[in-house]
Protein backbone atom coordinates (compact mmCIF):
# COMPACT_ATOMS: atom_id res chain seq x y z
CA UNK A 1 0.00 0.00 0.00
CA UNK A 2 1.38 3.73 -0.86
CA UNK A 3 0.83 7.32 -1.71
CA UNK A 4 2.31 9.20 -4.67
CA UNK A 5 3.35 12.28 -3.87
CA UNK A 6 2.40 14.55 -6.90
CA UNK A 7 2.79 17.68 -4.98
CA UNK A 8 4.83 18.06 -1.62
CA UNK A 9 3.34 20.86 -0.11
CA UNK A 10 5.36 23.54 1.37
CA UNK A 11 6.30 21.33 4.44
CA UNK A 12 5.10 17.63 4.75
CA UNK A 13 6.94 15.16 7.05
CA UNK A 14 6.07 11.78 8.76
CA UNK A 15 6.27 12.41 12.28
CA UNK A 16 5.14 10.22 15.39
CA UNK A 17 5.16 10.67 19.49
CA UNK A 18 9.05 11.11 18.41
CA UNK A 19 11.87 9.50 19.97
CA UNK A 20 12.47 10.04 23.67
CA UNK A 21 15.74 9.55 25.42
CA UNK A 22 18.52 11.14 23.21
CA UNK A 23 18.30 14.59 24.06
CA UNK A 24 21.11 14.56 26.34
CA UNK A 25 23.36 13.96 23.31
CA UNK A 26 21.44 16.79 20.88
CA UNK A 27 19.08 14.67 19.29
CA UNK A 28 15.71 16.26 20.15
CA UNK A 29 12.55 13.98 21.13
CA UNK A 30 10.53 15.40 17.66
CA UNK A 31 7.40 13.93 16.90
CA UNK A 32 3.94 15.83 15.71
CA UNK A 33 3.80 19.55 16.80
CA UNK A 34 0.29 19.18 17.52
CA UNK A 35 0.18 16.06 18.95
CA UNK A 36 -3.19 15.62 20.38
CA UNK A 37 -4.42 16.44 16.76
CA UNK A 38 -2.28 13.73 15.49
CA UNK A 39 -3.64 11.56 17.70
CA UNK A 40 -6.66 12.20 17.02
CA UNK A 41 -6.42 11.91 13.34
CA UNK A 42 -5.13 8.10 13.98
CA UNK A 43 -7.59 7.37 16.50
CA UNK A 44 -10.08 7.73 13.70
CA UNK A 45 -8.90 5.31 10.99
CA UNK A 46 -8.25 2.87 14.00
CA UNK A 47 -4.38 3.07 14.41
CA UNK A 48 -2.87 2.79 17.79
CA UNK A 49 -1.53 6.65 19.27
CA UNK A 50 1.63 5.40 17.98
CA UNK A 51 1.28 5.33 14.16
CA UNK A 52 3.08 7.56 11.84
CA UNK A 53 1.13 10.20 10.34
CA UNK A 54 2.22 13.17 7.74
CA UNK A 55 2.55 16.40 8.77
CA UNK A 56 1.54 19.48 6.75
CA UNK A 57 2.68 23.11 7.59
CA UNK A 58 0.38 25.45 5.63
CA UNK A 59 0.22 24.33 2.26
CA UNK A 60 -0.81 20.74 2.21
CA UNK A 61 0.17 18.01 -0.55
CA UNK A 62 -1.63 16.58 -3.22
CA UNK A 63 -1.26 12.97 -3.19
CA UNK A 64 -2.80 9.69 -5.37
CA UNK A 65 -3.53 6.78 -3.40
CA UNK A 66 -2.00 3.32 -5.02
CA UNK A 67 -4.45 1.45 -3.14
CA UNK A 68 -7.26 1.53 -1.48
CA UNK A 69 -7.28 3.37 1.93
CA UNK A 70 -8.64 4.54 4.72
CA UNK A 71 -7.74 8.38 5.85
CA UNK A 72 -8.20 10.74 8.27
CA UNK A 73 -7.52 14.98 8.94
CA UNK A 74 -7.17 16.25 11.90
CA UNK A 75 -5.67 19.43 13.09
CA UNK A 76 -6.03 23.02 11.58
CA UNK A 77 -9.19 23.73 9.89
CA UNK A 78 -8.13 23.10 5.95
CA UNK A 79 -10.46 22.55 3.16
CA UNK A 80 -9.75 18.71 2.46
CA UNK A 81 -10.56 17.48 -1.42
CA UNK A 82 -11.15 13.71 -2.94
CA UNK A 83 -10.77 14.44 -6.78
CA UNK A 84 -11.99 18.03 -6.39
CA UNK A 85 -14.78 17.18 -4.09
CA UNK A 86 -15.08 18.89 -0.96
CA UNK A 87 -15.17 16.70 1.92
CA UNK A 88 -15.23 16.83 5.97
CA UNK A 89 -12.53 17.29 8.17
CA UNK A 90 -12.47 14.53 11.32
CA UNK A 91 -13.66 12.18 9.68
CA UNK A 92 -12.74 9.20 8.10
CA UNK A 93 -12.57 8.85 4.39
CA UNK A 94 -12.59 6.23 2.47
CA UNK A 95 -10.36 6.03 -0.75
CA UNK A 96 -10.29 3.90 -3.76
CA UNK A 97 -6.88 3.25 -6.02
CA UNK A 98 -6.33 6.37 -8.10
CA UNK A 99 -7.99 8.98 -5.81
CA UNK A 100 -6.59 12.69 -5.64
CA UNK A 101 -6.47 13.83 -2.30
CA UNK A 102 -5.91 17.57 -1.62
CA UNK A 103 -6.30 20.56 0.65
CA UNK A 104 -7.14 23.65 -0.40
CA UNK A 105 -7.22 27.65 2.15
CA UNK A 106 -6.19 26.98 5.43
CA UNK A 107 -8.83 28.66 7.82
CA UNK A 108 -6.42 28.96 10.95
CA UNK A 109 -3.69 27.24 12.88
CA UNK A 110 -0.38 26.09 11.01
CA UNK A 111 -0.51 22.49 10.73
CA UNK A 112 -2.56 19.67 10.14
CA UNK A 113 -2.63 15.61 10.16
CA UNK A 114 -3.01 13.05 7.33
CA UNK A 115 -3.56 9.52 9.33
CA UNK A 116 -3.70 6.21 7.21
CA UNK A 117 -4.77 3.02 8.64
CA UNK A 118 -1.84 1.26 8.99
CA UNK A 119 0.21 4.20 9.80
CA UNK A 120 3.04 5.79 7.20
CA UNK A 121 5.84 2.67 6.73
CA UNK A 122 8.59 4.15 6.92
CA UNK A 123 12.00 3.01 8.72
CA UNK A 124 12.44 3.36 12.36
CA UNK A 125 15.31 4.87 13.33
CA UNK A 126 16.46 5.81 17.38
CA UNK A 127 13.00 4.32 18.48
CA UNK A 128 10.84 6.60 16.36
CA UNK A 129 9.87 7.03 12.27
CA UNK A 130 9.90 10.74 13.21
CA UNK A 131 11.59 13.19 10.93
CA UNK A 132 14.41 14.93 12.39
CA UNK A 133 15.10 17.05 9.22
CA UNK A 134 18.04 19.29 10.93
CA UNK A 135 20.11 15.87 11.80
CA UNK A 136 18.68 14.33 8.20
CA UNK A 137 17.42 11.53 10.40
CA UNK A 138 13.95 9.68 10.44
CA UNK A 139 11.35 9.92 8.42
CA UNK A 140 11.43 9.93 4.54
CA UNK A 141 15.10 9.72 3.69
CA UNK A 142 15.35 12.07 6.71
CA UNK A 143 13.68 15.00 4.42
CA UNK A 144 10.34 16.40 3.92
CA UNK A 145 8.52 14.68 0.80
CA UNK A 146 9.41 16.17 -2.71
CA UNK A 147 7.06 15.21 -6.00
CA UNK A 148 8.11 11.97 -6.84
CA UNK A 149 8.31 9.85 -3.77
CA UNK A 150 5.95 7.29 -3.53
CA UNK A 151 5.05 6.89 0.92
CA UNK A 152 4.71 3.18 1.65
CA UNK A 153 1.63 2.55 4.32
CA UNK A 154 1.35 -0.30 6.47
CA UNK A 155 -0.93 -2.72 5.17
CA UNK A 156 -3.27 -4.58 7.92
CA UNK A 157 -6.20 -5.80 5.61
CA UNK A 158 -7.39 -9.10 7.12
CA UNK A 159 -5.03 -8.47 10.48
CA UNK A 160 -6.45 -9.41 13.75
CA UNK A 161 -5.53 -6.58 15.89
CA UNK A 162 -6.86 -3.86 12.73
CA UNK A 163 -9.74 -2.04 14.52
CA UNK A 164 -12.66 0.54 12.75
CA UNK A 165 -11.42 3.57 14.34
CA UNK A 166 -13.16 6.36 16.83
CA UNK A 167 -16.92 6.04 15.58
CA UNK A 168 -17.17 9.46 15.77
CA UNK A 169 -15.67 12.56 17.28
CA UNK A 170 -17.44 14.57 20.08
CA UNK A 171 -17.47 18.22 19.18
CA UNK A 172 -16.16 18.72 22.76
CA UNK A 173 -12.72 16.65 21.79
CA UNK A 174 -11.84 18.71 18.59
CA UNK A 175 -8.86 21.06 19.63
CA UNK A 176 -9.53 25.05 18.97
CA UNK A 177 -7.20 27.27 17.06
CA UNK A 178 -7.77 30.98 18.34
CA UNK A 179 -6.20 34.13 17.53
CA UNK A 180 -6.03 34.78 21.58
CA UNK A 181 -4.48 32.14 24.36
CA UNK A 182 -3.42 31.94 27.25
CA UNK A 183 -0.41 29.72 28.15
CA UNK A 184 0.95 28.80 31.65
CA UNK A 185 4.52 28.61 32.45
CA UNK A 186 6.76 27.55 35.37
CA UNK A 187 9.03 30.25 36.03
CA UNK A 188 12.90 29.49 35.96
CA UNK A 189 15.59 27.95 36.29
CA UNK A 190 17.06 31.97 35.52
CA UNK A 191 14.04 34.47 36.15
CA UNK A 192 16.09 35.81 39.07
CA UNK A 193 18.42 37.50 36.01
CA UNK A 194 15.31 39.45 34.94
CA UNK A 195 13.93 42.76 36.80
CA UNK A 196 10.90 43.30 38.56
CA UNK A 197 9.69 45.84 35.86
CA UNK A 198 11.62 43.10 33.56
CA UNK A 199 9.13 40.17 35.34
CA UNK A 200 6.05 42.54 35.25
CA UNK A 201 6.74 42.90 31.26
CA UNK A 202 7.41 39.16 30.75
CA UNK A 203 3.41 38.32 32.60
CA UNK A 204 1.43 41.55 31.85
CA UNK A 205 2.47 41.74 28.12
CA UNK A 206 0.56 40.96 25.16
CA UNK A 207 2.91 38.78 23.08
CA UNK A 208 2.24 38.39 19.03
CA UNK A 209 3.71 35.53 17.46
CA UNK A 210 6.08 36.17 14.23
CA UNK A 211 6.53 34.66 10.85
CA UNK A 212 9.37 33.28 12.38
CA UNK A 213 8.09 30.10 13.72
CA UNK A 214 8.67 26.46 13.04
CA UNK A 215 9.46 22.95 14.74
CA UNK A 216 12.67 24.44 16.66
CA UNK A 217 10.63 27.52 18.29
CA UNK A 218 8.64 30.32 18.40
CA UNK A 219 9.41 34.05 17.99
CA UNK A 220 7.18 36.68 19.67
CA UNK A 221 7.26 40.33 19.22
CA UNK A 222 6.40 42.52 22.18
CA UNK A 223 8.09 45.59 24.72
CA UNK A 224 11.13 45.24 25.59
CA UNK A 225 12.04 43.14 28.61
CA UNK A 226 15.18 44.42 31.50
CA UNK A 227 17.83 42.01 32.75
CA UNK A 228 19.34 43.21 35.98
CA UNK A 229 22.73 44.45 35.01
CA UNK A 230 25.88 42.37 36.12
CA UNK A 231 29.57 41.47 35.27
CA UNK A 232 28.96 38.50 32.91
CA UNK A 233 30.90 35.71 33.98
CA UNK A 234 33.85 34.03 32.44
CA UNK A 235 32.75 32.20 29.22
CA UNK A 236 29.23 34.53 29.07
CA UNK A 237 29.09 36.49 25.93
CA UNK A 238 28.03 40.22 26.34
CA UNK A 239 24.37 40.13 25.89
CA UNK A 240 22.47 40.60 29.35
CA UNK A 241 20.84 37.40 28.88
CA UNK A 242 23.67 35.13 28.20
CA UNK A 243 25.07 32.45 30.48
CA UNK A 244 27.79 30.19 30.85
CA UNK A 245 26.14 27.07 28.48
CA UNK A 246 23.81 25.53 29.91
CA UNK A 247 20.75 22.34 28.79
CA UNK A 248 17.28 23.79 27.65
CA UNK A 249 14.27 22.21 28.62
CA UNK A 250 11.50 21.65 25.80
CA UNK A 251 9.50 24.48 26.32
CA UNK A 252 11.80 26.98 27.37
CA UNK A 253 11.45 30.13 26.78
CA UNK A 254 14.30 32.56 26.34
CA UNK A 255 14.80 36.80 25.89
CA UNK A 256 18.03 37.28 23.76
CA UNK A 257 19.19 40.99 24.52
CA UNK A 258 15.68 41.17 26.63
CA UNK A 259 13.49 41.34 22.94
CA UNK A 260 11.60 39.09 21.22
CA UNK A 261 11.29 35.87 23.45
CA UNK A 262 11.43 32.36 22.04
CA UNK A 263 10.25 29.51 22.79
CA UNK A 264 11.56 26.20 22.07
CA UNK A 265 9.73 23.24 20.54
CA UNK A 266 9.62 19.94 19.31
CA UNK A 267 12.92 20.17 17.12
CA UNK A 268 14.64 22.60 19.65
CA UNK A 269 18.48 22.19 19.99
CA UNK A 270 19.86 20.60 23.68
CA UNK A 271 21.92 23.58 25.32
CA UNK A 272 23.04 26.89 24.84
CA UNK A 273 23.92 30.03 26.16
CA UNK A 274 21.11 31.68 26.96
CA UNK A 275 18.69 32.21 29.94
CA UNK A 276 15.55 30.64 30.45
CA UNK A 277 13.33 32.98 32.44
CA UNK A 278 10.38 30.29 32.23
CA UNK A 279 9.34 26.92 30.91
CA UNK A 280 5.86 26.51 29.13
CA UNK A 281 4.03 23.21 30.85
CA UNK A 282 3.61 20.09 28.85
CA UNK A 283 -0.06 20.70 28.40
CA UNK A 284 0.33 23.37 26.74
CA UNK A 285 2.88 22.53 24.11
CA UNK A 286 0.00 21.69 21.71
CA UNK A 287 -2.09 25.09 22.19
CA UNK A 288 1.47 26.91 20.91
CA UNK A 289 1.41 24.58 17.94
CA UNK A 290 -1.46 25.38 17.04
CA UNK A 291 -0.71 29.40 16.99
CA UNK A 292 -0.56 30.92 13.73
CA UNK A 293 1.19 34.14 13.05
CA UNK A 294 -0.05 37.03 14.42
CA UNK A 295 -1.84 34.97 17.76
CA UNK A 296 -1.64 37.25 20.39
CA UNK A 297 -0.31 35.00 23.48
CA UNK A 298 0.08 36.36 27.40
CA UNK A 299 2.02 33.56 29.81
CA UNK A 300 0.39 32.79 33.07
CA UNK A 301 2.66 31.86 35.90
CA UNK A 302 1.91 28.66 37.69
CA UNK A 303 2.97 26.09 40.33
CA UNK A 304 4.18 22.45 39.63
CA UNK A 305 0.97 21.42 41.40
CA UNK A 306 -1.18 23.04 39.10
CA UNK A 307 1.27 21.92 35.97
CA UNK A 308 0.99 18.05 37.11
CA UNK A 309 -3.10 18.65 37.30
CA UNK A 310 -2.94 19.98 33.88
CA UNK A 311 -0.86 17.00 32.66
CA UNK A 312 -3.28 14.31 34.32
CA UNK A 313 -6.55 15.98 32.87
CA UNK A 314 -4.77 16.06 29.85
CA UNK A 315 -4.27 12.08 29.89
CA UNK A 316 -7.78 11.98 30.82
CA UNK A 317 -9.10 13.66 27.86
CA UNK A 318 -6.55 10.86 25.88
CA UNK A 319 -8.11 7.95 28.03
CA UNK A 320 -11.42 8.96 26.85
CA UNK A 321 -10.44 9.30 23.27
CA UNK A 322 -8.81 6.06 23.36
CA UNK A 323 -11.64 4.28 25.33
CA UNK A 324 -13.77 4.83 22.40
CA UNK A 325 -11.84 3.30 19.55
CA UNK A 326 -12.76 0.37 18.68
Amino acid sequence: MAFDVLEPGLATTVQDRGRPGYYNVGIPQGGAMDMLSAEIANALVGNTPDEAILECTYLGPKLRAADDAVVAIGGAPVEVMVNGDIREQWTRLELTAGDELSFGRMKGGTRYYIAVRGGIDVPVVLGSRSTYALGAMGGFEGRALRAGDRVAVADVRGSANARIGLPHLEPSLRPSFPHEIDVRVILGLYDHRLTEAGMETLLASDWTLTPVADRTGLRYSGPPVEWRPRTQPFGAGSDPSNIVDAGYPVGSIQIPGGKEPIILHRDAVSGGGYAMVATVISADMDLLARSAPGTVTRFRAVTMDEALAARKELAGLRSVLWGAVR
